[in-house]
C-alpha cells in the first residue's frame, strides 16, 4: 500500500501564498484532507488534492480539546491509515502527533526534501518568499520543519 500523506491547513495555504503548491504534487502525487482542512483553506482545490472522511469522530472530539478543527482532523485522518505521514507546523499538533506515533513534516521539511530531491535547486528564494512582509504567516512558526 502507497504511503498516505494528510496535510494540515497551513501548508497549503503557504504554498499557495508563494505560489509553490508544486512542490507537494511533485513529492507527494496526491495529499489527502479532510473536509474541515478544506473549508478553512477555502480555495479550489486541484485534482491531486483528496477530500476524505476519517471515520473516526471520538478522536476527533478528543483532539479538538486541544487543537483547532483542522489540525485535529488531520490528526485523526492519518490515524486511519497505516504508514501516513503528516504534515504539520503548528508546535503542539506536531507533539500530539508524535506521541501518537505518526510520521511529521513540516513546510521547511518539504522545502528542504524538495531540494534534496532535486526539484528545487535552492532554498534560500522560498525562505525570502517566506519572510516577505506582505506574506502574512510568521516564519518563526514553521522552524521545528
Amino acid at each position: 500500500m502507497p504511503e498516505v500523506i494528510t496535510a494540515d491547513t497551513s501548508c497549503l495555504i503557504i504554498f499557495d501564498k508563494i505560489g509553490r503548491s508544486d512542490l507537494l504534487k511533485s513529492l507527494y502525487g496526491k495529499i489527502s484532507i479532510t473536509k474541515e482542512i478544506e473549508k478553512e483553506f477555502g480555495l479550489h482545490l486541484p485534482d491531486w488534492i483528496v477530500v476524505q472522511n476519517h471515520d473516526n469522530n471520538s478522536s476527533q472530539l478528543i483532539l479538538e480539546q486541544t487543537l483547532d478543527k483542522g489540525e485535529a482532523s488531520a490528526i485523526a485522518l492519518a490515524l486511519k491509515y497505516p504508514n501516513c505521514s503528516v504534515i504539520l507546523d503548528d508546535l503542539k499538533a506536531r507533539k500530539i502527533a508524535s506521541s501518537l506515533n505518526l510520521r511529521i513534516i513540516g513546510t521547511l521539511g518539504i522545502m528542504l526534501k524538495a531540494k534534496q530531491k532535486g526539484i528545487i535547486s535552492d532554498l534560500k528564494p522560498l525562505i525570502a518568499e517566506l519572510q516577505n512582509p506582505i506574506f502574512i504567516f510568521p516564519v518563526q512558526l514553521l522552524i521545528h520543519y
